[in-house]
């Protein structure tokens, strides 16, 4: 334990977390619902509830139950309304105001958002969610717009952040350039400003979307742990190539704030085999629908993880389970989400770096880090979760001191990631190996002792991982974390030659694990040990199995829909 302590100092020497201000409380929040459908003032109310937002912030408004609506019935039912409510209850404050103009020079601007009360707007179940193309619209000035621009279709959201610039008469033909993108004071984001920050408790279902704001509070509670996993394209030049950077970014920014991260750069995504366990962050690209391990029937999130996958119409419907990304991965157990209602262009998409920086590193809250990800408002992104949560608050020692008052279960994550980040900071392999030798936790932990393997693997003590991994399997792993713990056990025992050992691991893999997508290879690996071990009635038992001679799964596709830029 005295080598976690000095650990711990050498960690608070430099800080895993950047706070930058308290934890967004409910009353800067309104809570939007639709009257015309029940579910939604459901959705409403449980979250006033849990984030104690004030009962005159919850406001209902007649609007259609499509999620697709026109342009006239999002001004006249939602936004001219909301806009009226937000002064009769003095939550916004309009008056003249003196701007710096991207020059330099000074601009008197009348009806500006002078005073607000508010920075929030959460949109419940029920709320359409795009709005539509308006080719009667006309508007001065869109003949300056690039032509593939000229398009005044939006996600909800992400129209309504920009009412603090409704009296200002702004154009709907194209994105609008958002002065936060990439910003760092997430105080500064304020309608006063020039953004109202709006996210959606959404999903398949209205229960799915009540669930939200319970896990990203659980997470909050008690910390958002496991691991990173990011699918890359494996891009090295083009104009898609920028979409590889950014998730590379962000794999970059969990791996230096101590996440185990799991970085895939094959060109398909991830095989329905691919062993995802205790998924923290999921951040991929590029299937149209979902695809890979989250067709699975269960997928191992954790309580208050972000999951994410870049595509064009990632979100062009949240009522799907299959189709698309936004909608399955809320149904499979994800906190929090983004995705594109509609074609983006890949640059007018999240910069997914800058969030994960954000959220991470920085303590942002989900919405502010969802808007400072974002270069562009009024156009295709929709932000779905808890704008409040914000699960990187604490200190390493404060969350260290709350865990043992809690008795957490989860306290093995905690050492996981102070180890992580220490080696992300050039600590020796060997001090780490020593300092989880040291904790008596390990021996107890799975997630720790499969730690150990991987770095007696990295020390080239080969017969050290192999014990550890053996141990794993004896503790409390979780189903993809035993997949992925036998798969990786089984050549270490062949490369020791060790062969009968490596047969039966995979006889109990085949048993234990009857529905794995990509069994074939495994049983060409019993029949080739069966042989070598003179087994000849087993070797003839599992070529009766194999079935099918095509073996591994092949890519999945990955699309050319979406566009290089904007």
């Amino acid at each position: 334990m005295s080598r976690f302590i000095t650990i711990l100092i050498c960690v608070g020497l430099f800080g895993i977390i950047a706070a930058t201000h308290a934890e967004g409380l409910g009353d800067e929040v309104v809570v939007v619902y639709n009257t015309r459908v029940p579910e939604s003032k459901g959705v409403a109310d449980h979250y006033a509830e849990r984030r104690h937002v004030p009962p005159d912030q919850v406001m209902g408004f007649d609007m259609p139950t499509v999620e697709t609506e026109s342009r006239i019935d999002y001004r006249n039912r939602l936004e001219t309304p909301l806009l009226k409510a937000f002064e009769e209850k003095h939550l916004f404050r309009f008056g003249p105001r003196d701007l710096v103009t991207t020059n330099g020079t000074m601009q008197h601007v009348e009806n500006w958002v002078v005073g607000s009360r508010i920075r929030y707007v959460v949109l419940c179940y029920g709320v359409p969610l795009r709005i539509g193309p308006d080719p009667a619209l006309k508007e001065e000035g869109t003949d300056k717009v690039r032509p593939e621009l000229r398009r005044n279709e939006a996600a909800v959201d992400n129209e309504l952040a920009c009412l603090p610039y409704v009296k200002q008469k702004y154009s709907h033909a194209g994105p609008l350039v958002n002065p936060f993108f990439a910003g760092t004071n997430a105080a500064a984001m304020n309608p006063t400003n020039g953004i109202l920050m709006v996210a959606r408790l959404d999903g398949p279902t209205a229960e799915i979307a009540r669930g939200l704001v319970d896990k990203a509070i659980q997470a909050e509670t008690n910390g958002l742990w496991g691991r990173a996993y990011f699918d890359l394209r494996g891009l090295t030049n083009g104009g898609y190539k920028v979409g590889d950077d950014w998730i590379r970014g962000a794999a970059e920014v969990c791996r230096r704030t101590g996440f185990d991260t799991i970085t895939d750069e094959n060109g398909g995504t991830l095989p329905a085999s691919f062993p995802l366990s205790q998924v923290a962050f999921y951040a991929g690209w590029y299937d149209e629908n979902v695809s890979g391990p989250f067709t699975r029937p269960t997928v191992e999130f954790m309580p208050g993880a972000f999951a994410y996958h870049l595509h064009s119409f990632s979100a062009a419907t949240l009522r799907f389970t299959t189709r698309n990304w936004v909608g399955p991965l809320l149904a499979k157990g994800a906190t929090a989400s983004m995705g594109c209602v509609d074609e983006p262009y890949l640059t007018g998409t999240p910069d997914i770096a800058i969030f994960f920086a954000r959220f991470i590193h920085s303590g942002f809250s989900f919405g502010e880090a969802a808007y400072a990800s974002q270069a562009f408002l009024s156009w295709q992104t929709t932000v779905v979760g808890d704008p409040l949560y914000r699960p990187f608050d604490k200190s390493p020692p404060e969350q260290l001191e709350a865990m043992e008052k809690q008795h957490s279960k989860l306290l093995d994550w905690y050492y996981l990631r102070i180890v992580n980040l220490r080696l992300a900071n050039h600590l020796p392999v060997a001090e780490a190996v020593n300092a989880l030798e040291s904790l008596e936790l390990t021996r107890q932990s799975a997630v720790l002792m499969e730690k150990l393997a991987e770095l007696y693997s990295a020390q080239g003590k080969p017969s050290a991982s192999v014990f550890a991994l053996q141990q794993v399997l004896k503790l409390e792993a979780t189903p993809q974390q035993r997949i992925r713990v036998m798969l990786t056990l089984v050549p270490q025992l062949i490369a020791l030659q060790r062969e009968p050992e490596a047969y039966s691991l995979y006889g109990q893999f085949v048993d234990e694990f009857p529905d794995y997508p990509d069994k074939p290879p495994i049983y060409r690996q019993l029949i080739a040990l069966a042989q070598k071990l003179g087994k000849k009635e087993d070797a003839a038992k599992y070529e009766h199995e194999l079935i099918h001679p095509a073996a591994a799964h092949l890519p999945s596709p990955k699309g050319p829909a979406l566009r290089p830029g904007i």
